[in-house]
This record gives structure tokens, C-alpha cells and sequence, in this order.
């Protein structure tokens, strides 16, 4: 009897009964979306902003401990301090092997530069890796260095190929006071040493870069009698934003218990990744740089924060047109609520009707809204990011949830005006 009585209602009220699916889908399908994106968003938004350089600074360990106490980053003390060069494919092996995007070796220098005056002027140099193809312990092979990690960089001629030692790119500082341009051809000496390079482009960075000559890490090595020797490495890692067991993590990871440990070293913190880097290279201090992974960290937060508000709101929304909806059609039936509770019908029965109906009638919607939500979310992947959207099972539950909730909020007001409901004032038309 009860499923005839919905069935009929269902029929009788189709026109609205569609337009409560249609909203229903509208909220469903917006949260699908918004939900698929905001869980798989941190990957995409953090391969986003590496686009714009490293979070993490490797550095030898006498080094490091002079910039942290002094702020030296560069001089007496510092520029004897090395790494090895033969040791950087280890970072590739760690437990967060894959979050690291790309890395770069530098050897910083100081050097004597000619240009077409032939008048020398001391510039900054840096050896660094342009476009190197490492093989790793592993056996696998990986391509790495400045050409992808600085692609924000407005480049006025070409970038340089590891293999061209006698190839360099300046800076704007640089190329101005050396008065080169691409194309042009300087002499550079430390000590003894000497070598000339072509520039093969003139960069700007808006940084300190622009003052600095890079040119192929072997070259620089050879010109300052320093094989195999990097001063420090620049690293760009996917991370997970920093909370409370991170922060203590980085002070001491000793001062965590044996479970927060395995916790913190298991999740992609820039301080547990910046640890694993320390394990495996020898004498070194990898520090993160805290404006950068900060700021990621904070962009990261309020996208998702973002996104979890316009699904709230497109929530909101469905259940207020479901209330109005649901509500005028109460009205509608006035006449056949009074009948049913006339003749014996509680307000129980009569409630759970309606409900039942829209539940019905929401899970309709709510299954179209959750597929064409999957459809809004590879739009926004392709649109935004230029990649897919990795489609979260557990998507599903939520947005049933959400569903069910947003079908019982909006049949409230309904509910509230068929318990007020006289039989009798009905029933003579008042």
C-alpha cells in the first residue's frame, strides 16, 4: 500500500519531481567535481609551482653551519666546502624518490671576465647541470637540471648543452657590464686558469641570477682545479604542507616517539625528504628554503578551503530549491494530505511519504550529478592544471551522504507545513 501510494505521488507530481532530480544533480554533481579535484589538487598545484625553482638547499656541512650562524653564503670558509659530484644520483633513491622533480648541482665561483673591452671585471660563475642525463644506482636513467628547473627565466638566445664547455649563459647584469650580447665570445680566468666561452644567451631571472655567468658544471670544475666538486645542490620536491609533528621533526627528529617517527618519515614532509637527503649524501645539510615551501603550503591550503566552500554553497543552494520545490507541492496537495489523515493517516506515515519521495527522487539526481561531476572535474584537470583528475572512490560515499543530508534539509519547511495541516480546515477549502 505505502509503495503504491509513493509510486502514484512519484506520477502525479512528475514535473517537480524532475525539477528536484535536476537540482538534486545541479549540488551533486559540482561537489563530485569539487571533491575529486581538491583531493588529487596537491600533486598538481605543487608541480605547478615548481615551475617556479627549488624548496630545498643541499649544502656542504661547514657551509651550512656558517650561513646559519652568520649568513655567509659565500667567501673564505665557504667556497672550500664541497660536495661530491659522484653522489647526487643517491637523491634519486630515497623513500620520496618520485616528489623529487628535479634537481641541479652548482659550483659557485669567483672569476675574472673580459668581455669586448678586454677590460677585466670579477663576476660570479656558476657550473651547473643545463640538461643532464643521469644514470642512477638503480639502473634507471633521469633528466635533470636548470633548463627545466628555471623555466620562468625570460631567455634571450638559446640555452646551453652540458656537452658545449666552451658555452655560456649571462645574466643582464652581467652581460652589462661585460658589454656581451649572444653571439659574443669572453675570456674568463681564476688564477692560473683560463678558458673562453661563447654566450649563447643573456637571461633574466629578477634575481641575483642576473649577475652570474652559468656555464657547464664540468667547465667551471676544470677552470677552478675542482673535479667532481659541486658547492651546494638545488632541489625542487613535491611536499606535503607542514603541521605541528613536521615543525618538531625539523628542530630534532630525535625528539619524536618510534610511531611519530615512522609517521613523519613516511609522509612527504619538506623536512622528512630534506633527512633522507642528508642519509645519503656524505656531509651534507639539506635545508628547506621556508619562503618557498611556506608559500606552497599556504596556496595549497586555501585552494582546497576554496573548493570546499563552493561545494558547501552548491550544497546550500540545491537544498533551498529542493525546499521550495518540495514545499509547493505540500500546498498542492492539501486536499489529499487532510483526506489521508482524516480517515486514520498519522503525521508519521504522511512524513515519511514525502520524505521517502524525495529520497527517491534524489537519489535519481544525486547518480547523474556524481558521473557528470566526473566529467566538470577532467574539464577543470585539462583546463587548469593540463592534466588528468584521478577519480577518488571515496568520492562516492561523500557525495551519497551529502545527498541524503541535503534531501532531509530541504524537505524540512515540507514537513513543518504538512504537520500544521487541520483535516478539517482543509477539507472546506480553508
Amino acid at each position: 500500500m505505502f509503495g503504491r501510494m509513493v509510486r502514484g505521488a512519484l506520477f502525479r507530481q512528475k514535473g517537480k519531481m524532475l525539477m528536484v532530480a535536476f537540482t538534486v544533480a545541479l549540488g551533486a554533481s559540482l561537489a563530485a567535481a569539487m571533491l575529486n579535484v581538491m583531493l588529487d589538487v596537491g600533486d598538481k598545484v605543487n608541480r605547478e609551482l615548481k615551475a617556479y625553482g627549488a624548496n630545498i638547499n643541499v649544502l656542504p656541512r661547514g657551509a651550512s653551519l656558517l650561513d646559519d650562524l652568520y649568513g655567509v653564503t659565500e667567501g673564505s670558509g665557504v667556497s672550500d666546502k664541497y660536495l661530491a659530484e659522484d653522489e647526487l644520483g643517491r637523491i634519486k633513491t630515497i623513500f620520496w624518490a618520485f616528489n623529487i622533480v628535479d634537481f641541479t648541482p652548482y659550483f659557485i665561483s669567483r672569476a675574472e671576465a673580459a668581455g669586448s673591452s678586454g677590460q677585466e671585471t670579477q663576476v660570479r660563475m656558476a657550473g651547473a647541470w643545463f640538461n643532464r642525463r643521469l644514470e642512477l644506482p638503480t639502473g634507471e636513467t633521469v633528466d635533470t637540471g636548470m633548463r627545466n628547473m628555471k623555466r620562468w627565466w625570460d631567455v634571450s638566445g638559446s640555452w646551453v648543452d652540458d656537452e658545449e664547455e666552451g658555452a655560456a649563459m649571462v645574466g643582464e647584469e652581467a652581460a652589462k657590464r661585460l658589454g656581451l650580447a649572444p653571439g659574443d665570445v669572453f675570456t674568463a680566468r681564476i688564477g692560473e686558469r683560463q678558458a673562453r666561452f661563447t654566450v649563447r644567451g643573456v637571461f633574466s631571472a629578477g634575481g641575483d641570477e642576473d649577475d652570474t655567468v652559468y656555464v657547464p658544471l664540468a667547465a667551471a670544475q676544470k677552470l677552478a682545479d675542482r673535479p667532481g666538486l659541486v658547492s651546494r645542490v638545488e632541489v625542487s620536491a613535491l611536499t606535503t604542507p607542514d603541521n605541528e609533528l613536521s615543525r618538531r621533526a625539523a628542530q630534532d627528529p630525535r625528539s619524536l616517539s618510534p610511531k611519530e617517527h615512522e609517521i613523519w618519515y613516511c609522509t612527504a614532509y619538506v623536512s622528512a625528504i630534506c633527512y633522507q637527503i642528508d642519509e645519503v649524501i656524505t656531509g651534507a645539510v639539506s635545508k628547506p628554503i621556508r619562503q618557498v615551501a611556506e608559500s606552497e603550503g599556504a596556496i595549497l591550503e586555501k585552494t582546497r578551503l576554496l573548493m570546499l566552500l563552493i561545494t558547501v554553497l552548491s550544497l546550500a543552494g540545491s537544498a533551498l530549491g529542493i525546499s521550495n520545490l518540495v514545499t509547493t507541492g505540500v500546498m498542492e496537495r492539501a486536499a489529499e494530505i487532510g483526506l489521508l489523515k482524516a480517515v486514520g493517516a498519522e503525521d508519521v506515515s504522511v512524513s515519511a511519504l514525502v520524505i521517502t519521495q524525495v529520497l527517491i527522487t534524489g537519489i535519481a539526481g544525486g547518480a547523474a550529478g556524481y558521473f557528470a561531476g566526473l566529467g566538470f572535474a577532467q574539464i577543470i584537470g585539462r583546463t587548469v592544471f593540463d592534466s588528468a583528475i584521478d577519480i577518488k572512490p571515496m568520492v562516492i560515499p561523500i557525495v551519497a551522504v551529502m545527498v541524503f543530508f541535503v534531501c532531509i534539509a530541504g524537505s524540512i519547511p515540507a514537513i513543518r507545513l504538512l504537520l500544521s495541516l487541520r483535516p478539517a480546515e482543509v477539507l472546506h477549502g480553508r
